[in-house]
């Protein structure tokens, strides 16, 4: 059990909150009209409503979360249905509980097993259904209070750290317009809706749905040029904002049930981990960005040696990212150009360039747009 089973949740939403980093925001007037009905409010409200409540406090709450992509990527060779790469294609659900700080439960069900958080102050367990397994985890005593183990939040699951993201940064290269409100989970909510000015992006807009009583994000849709249906959403279906019960925070081995212990110290916050956040620095200081606001590249040197191997992944951790990596090659459009040559991978929000010098370029834009970036210096 690593630290990995923690972030796993927070895979689908990183996708959202790295398409909308360079977002912005107009004067524009909310056109409140329909059913249901909540009272008029400019952009310029709602964007200062709801960054204010993904930056408060998270108040005691439960619901249910379901993430939907259909980024048009070949089918890929993913182990369990918990794996991260698992979340890039069709729909998934996660329910959460949340009753105060320290106290939180995840759980991911499937059509035939499920998967489970539950953390209640110094108490931890993750279960897995598949493999009948309960690993109760616990912090080892001597590791450094630096690393110490913090405890997820909603916030950390749900549409509200995607929509967090995606109104942190406002800028020139966008428009904000605000269309009638609709009702999500049961609750009348404001949609809120960005869109690039940039035409070399391959986004249309993102649309984010906000609580009409407590401003709350309660879903956040990313719609690609020319598509009537969300490419990528993550959203409430149920959601309730009152203090979950105390019996979701507990949990007991079932019957028959194999019983481990995880120690959090040694492996994930020792040596290996300062290694490999070490290597990210070094990976983040020679990545350079062409271009501007939704139209920017990111530009990394990348060698195929620098993933990891099928046994380094460990269990659990769903496929070996050169297996991942020769089955999106396949489908891959050989380019060139005065630059070289190289591979061009398209989903309906990104497409990605790998170079035959070494190079990994990616963007939410499209492939004329990335050809141009291979060749900037």
């Amino acid at each position: 059990m690593r630290r990995g089973t923690f972030v796993r949740w927070g895979v689908p939403v990183a996708a959202a909150a790295v398409i909308g980093a360079a977002v912005g925001a107009g004067p524009v007037i909310a056109a409140v009209s329909g059913e249901p009905t909540l009272p008029e409010r400019t952009a310029a409200q709602l964007l200062a409503d709801a960054t204010a409540a993904t930056g408060k406090s998270v108040e005691p709450m439960s619901g249910t979360v379901q993430q939907t992509a259909s980024l048009g990527l070949p089918a890929l060779p993913v182990e369990g249905a918990a794996s991260p790469l698992s979340l890039l294609s069709g729909s998934h659900e996660v329910k959460v509980w949340y009753g105060a700080e320290g106290k939180l439960r995840v759980a991911m069900p499937t059509q035939l097993n499920e998967t489970n958080l539950v953390v209640n102050g110094e108490q931890a367990w993750y279960w897995d259904s598949s493999t009948n397994t309960a690993t109760k985890m616990t912090i080892k005593g001597g590791a450094d209070k630096q690393h110490a183990m913090t405890t997820p939040k909603p916030t950390d699951l749900t549409p509200q750290q995607a929509a967090q993201k995606l109104l942190a940064n406002v800028d020139e290269h966008t428009t904000v317009r605000v269309i009638n409100t609709a009702e999500v989970a049961g609750r009348p909510a404001y949609q809120l809706v960005v869109a690039p000015k940039d035409e070399g992006s391959l986004i249309q807009e993102i649309r984010i749905a906000l609580d009409g009583e407590n401003y709350v994000p309660l879903q956040v849709q990313v719609y690609a040029k020319g598509s009537a249906e969300p490419a990528f959403q993550v959203g409430f279906t149920q959601v309730t904002f009152t203090p979950p019960a105390p019996e979701n925070f507990t949990f007991t081995p079932p019957a028959g049930a194999k019983v481990e212990e995880a120690t959090f110290g040694e492996n994930d916050f020792g040596p290996n981990a300062e290694k490999k956040a070490e290597h990210a620095k070094d990976v983040a200081g020679d990545a350079k960005f062409v271009g501007q606001g939704w139209a920017s590249v990111a530009v990394v040197p990348f060698s195929l040696s620098d993933l990891p191997s099928g046994q380094e992944q460990g269990r659990g951790q769903g496929a070996n990212p050169q297996a991942v990596l020769d089955t999106v090659l396949k489908s891959a459009t050989p380019v060139s150009g005065t630059w070289g040559s190289g591979k061009l991978i398209k989903t309906k929000l990104a497409t990605a360039l790998l170079t035959d010098d070494g190079r990994l370029l990616v963007g939410a834009v499209t492939p004329e747009e990335i050809v141009k970036a291979a060749g900037t210096k």
